[in-house]
């Protein structure tokens, strides 16, 4: 036991100082998620936008720069998670294959993944709901809060999956930044009409929106909400261990052995066959 915790702290250990050595991303967190906010809080218009939400069937009247503050939070913890995620994957997948090829357990090294988003996750979505409650206090931060962790976890998952199928970084970069924008925008009732479509129930943050929006505006609970975002945060942690196990894996082929003929007669049960004498070409048969 204490040799499996050992293997798990070094393997944390690894992971959070490859998390903390992308300053980039440190930046992203402390600069990017307040002023998002903040910059929505002053552009956007104070007028009334209503919409219906789907997880309670409330029809909820939000300021509207109150109703972009959440989205662009949403936006903000799930692009940050996604770069930071696959930032790590895309550079560190080479020392994880060493490390698995070499005899590490891959469980501890992905269970010390997960570890390691857990944290970050837990991080950013309490700055950023403290940096919402500065504008105004939400009906249910702790909830809102929740509906935040879910959501980076989610796209943690799926920055792994990229970090790890695709082979160059901008592609990485463009695939996770185009589908938390595409994601986060169609449910946003003030930049999509079709907010209240039946499509938008598939898209990875649908859950977490629905919770985050009830935890802000209403005293509903949402749970509903956060059980679909667990469902989408499942999936793409399983993808993202597969795809992860399948990476890890030995690269080499199998050995394969030539087949050598069994000799004449008798020969015991078990023991290997011994290989036919070869004739050399410049012996005669004798006569």
């Amino acid at each position: 036991m204490r040799r499996h915790w050992s293997l798990f702290v070094t393997a944390s250990r690894y992971a959070l100082i490859g998390h903390t050595r992308n300053r980039f991303a440190m930046l992203l967190v402390v600069v990017y998620i307040p002023v998002w906010i903040a910059l929505a809080y002053v552009t956007i218009p104070d007028r009334p936008a209503p919409f219906r939400l789907r997880a309670t069937g409330e029809v909820l009247s939000p300021p509207g720069n109150h109703l972009t503050q959440i989205t662009g939070a949403l936006n903000a913890v799930t692009l940050i998670a996604g770069f930071m995620m696959f930032a790590a994957t895309f550079t560190g997948g080479a020392f994880d294959r060493r490390l698995a090829m070499a005899g590490y357990p891959r469980y501890h090294l992905v269970l010390a993944k997960l570890s390691a988003l857990t944290l970050v996750c837990a991080a950013i979505a309490g700055y950023a709901t403290v940096a919402v409650g500065f504008s105004w206090p939400p009906r249910q931060p702790l909830l809102l809060a929740a509906a935040l962790f879910c959501a980076a976890l989610t796209y943690g998952a799926l920055g792994v999956v990229f970090g790890s199928v695709l082979r160059r970084e901008v592609e990485g970069m463009f695939a996770i930044l185009m589908i938390s924008i595409l994601d986060v925008a169609l449910q946003n009732p003030l930049s999509s009409s079709g907010s209240d479509s039946a499509v938008v129930r598939f898209l990875p943050t649908y859950g977490a929106v629905q919770a985050g929006m009830s935890a802000a505006f209403s005293d509903a609970s949402a749970v509903q909400g956060l059980v679909i975002q667990c469902l989408w945060l499942i999936a793409a942690a399983s993808a993202g261990f597969l795809v992860f196990r399948r990476r890890t894996g030995n690269a080499l082929p199998p050995e394969r052995r030539p087949w050598i003929p069994a000799p004449r007669g008798r020969q015991r049960p078990g023991t290997p066959p011994r290989p036919c004498p070869r004739r050399s070409p410049d012996r005669r048969r004798s006569t």
